[in-house]
């Protein structure tokens, strides 16, 4: 596994105490490390943690960089830059849509001997891996990616209307697509570690049930919340998160699946 900057991968915006556990945020597909900057601040005034946020290449000051098509080449080399600024502290993940899955199999490569356990996967908006779909989203033409993120009401999906933004966002929209939709799970690697499941009651793409079975790929205790709201519910919900997952690093909250 080679050497990868964490600098060009990991996104801090908001630095805290240095005993403060690190919680690594994973962007949904199209996204960049810059969607979660509220969210930091949020879980930053609770004091639970420090957020850093993976930036993927093909997008903001990486946009010169090929995009990877292949989650799990992409898993390996976030695992290299946390393991390169590794300091001892204890570290979550937390990944929404696209991300969810990245930081599931980032936690597996974790897990599986790089030397770093990481100490609870957080997972929002997608359906467990043990729930594969066959859609093909990445071999859609422009109008069809357009028509995608439009269902899910993607925060300025709107700006898809000027053709320079479009030539922008769309190459790297795609090859996340490519990279989630051709990723395949495999029952025989599953977690030990606890894992909390978010999800909006009205998620066009991710039912309920769905997102449940994130509970069948660990052995360790599960949580699933429903909030309201659709895809992307998370926008207005920020403090609720970062309250809930404060509370989970500061070891606070019992598992019991609930809705809020």
């Amino acid at each position: 596994m080679s050497f990868t900057d964490p600098a060009v991968w990991l996104r801090r915006y908001h630095p805290v105490d240095d005993n403060a556990p690190r919680l690594i945020c994973f962007p949904h597909a199209g996204g960049s490390a810059s969607y979660y900057f509220p969210f930091s601040r949020a879980v930053a005034d609770t004091g639970a943690a420090e957020v850093s946020v993976v930036q993927y290449p093909g997008r903001q000051d990486r946009h010169r960089e090929a995009c990877l098509t292949d989650l799990r080449q992409l898993a390996r080399c976030v695992v290299d830059a946390v393991l390169a600024c590794d300091d001892g502290r204890p570290v979550a993940l937390f990944g929404h849509s696209m991300g969810a899955l990245l930081a599931f199999e980032v936690a597996l490569q974790l897990q599986e001997g790089a030397g770093l356990r990481a100490d609870r996967l957080f997972v929002s908006g997608r359906r467990s891996p043990s729930r594969p779909t066959s859609e093909k989203v990445h071999l859609r033409d422009e109008q069809g990616l357009m028509r995608e993120v439009r269902a899910l009401d993607g925060t300025g999906s709107s700006m898809l209307d000027d053709p320079d933004i479009r030539a922008m966002i769309l190459p790297p929209l795609r090859a996340d697509y490519e990279a989630l939709e051709t990723y395949r799970y495999s029952p025989a690697r599953r977690l030990t570690i606890p894992v909390d499941a978010f999800v909006g009651d009205s998620d066009p793409r991710t039912p309920v049930d769905d997102a449940g079975q994130w509970s069948a790929v660990t052995s360790g205790d599960f949580d699933l919340r429903v909030l309201p709201g659709g895809h992307f519910y998370l926008v207005e919900q920020w403090t609720t998160l970062a309250a809930h997952l404060g509370g989970r690093l500061a070891g606070t909250g019992e598992p019991t699946s609930r809705r809020l």
